[in-house]
């Protein structure tokens, strides 16, 4: 497997400063709807980078569940790894590969936990299986086998018997509040287009284009 010779060029299309949003909220709006028209399976799957108290970075998939001009919402334990380490740095990134359409886009910013009402609202938005499934997981932790798994899971099923699953306290959503958006579109060559969208103390939002 000669995997240094893979490859392919882009040419689906260019990105230019006058097609850009005021804002990159606006702009990952268009960016989201063009993936979802165009066909895109998980358009809203996500990279979540987290850094604990070391430095260790550490990835892994999320999927976004909300966002507006005060970020970009997703939801999990809040006991997990990913929790721990936001704990401990909330600096993050978030990385939307959308390999399908020659596009990726970068989050830059900080986590703030979203309000328990807002969390509640979600949760009870899910399918009952998926609540469930929040209850029996104590995300992150040691596992000694699928068994067991699917036992805590059963276990929840019948302790709530059918009824209303609350909000687990371990349970909630974050917030990641950016400072800089960076949108990356593939270019023929390797003549990539990226812009970069940051904030100033305003607010107000300032673009640039970087180098491929």
């Amino acid at each position: 497997m000669e995997i240094d010779q893979w490859r392919r060029d882009y040419l689906l299309g260019g990105l230019r400063r006058s097609e850009l949003k005021p804002t990159p909220v606006e702009q990952f709006r268009q960016w989201l709807e063009e993936a979802v028209t165009g066909g895109m399976k998980d358009p809203t799957a996500m990279c979540l980078a987290t850094a604990d108290a070391t430095g260790q970075p550490s990835q892994r998939i999320v999927l976004l569940k909300g966002f507006d001009e005060r970020g970009f919402v997703f939801y999990t334990n809040l006991e997990s790894k990913k929790a721990r380490d936001m704990a401990d740095n909330p600096q993050v990134s978030l990385l939307f590969p959308w390999h399908l359409l020659e596009r990726q886009i970068i989050v830059y910013g900080q986590v703030e936990r979203v309000s328990r009402e807002d969390a509640v609202a979600y949760f009870q938005s899910r399918p009952l299986d998926s609540q469930l499934a929040a209850w029996a997981s104590r995300q992150s932790q040691p596992l000694s086998s699928r068994e067991e798994l699917q036992k805590q899971f059963e276990e929840e099923k019948a302790r709530f018997n059918g009824g209303e699953v609350p909000l687990p306290d371990f349970w909630g959503g974050y917030r990641v509040v950016p400072h800089s958006v960076e949108f990356w579109q593939g270019g023929a060559n390797r003549l990539h287009d990226r812009f970069v969208y940051h904030s100033d103390d305003s607010g107000s939002w300032s673009v640039g284009r970087l180098s491929p």
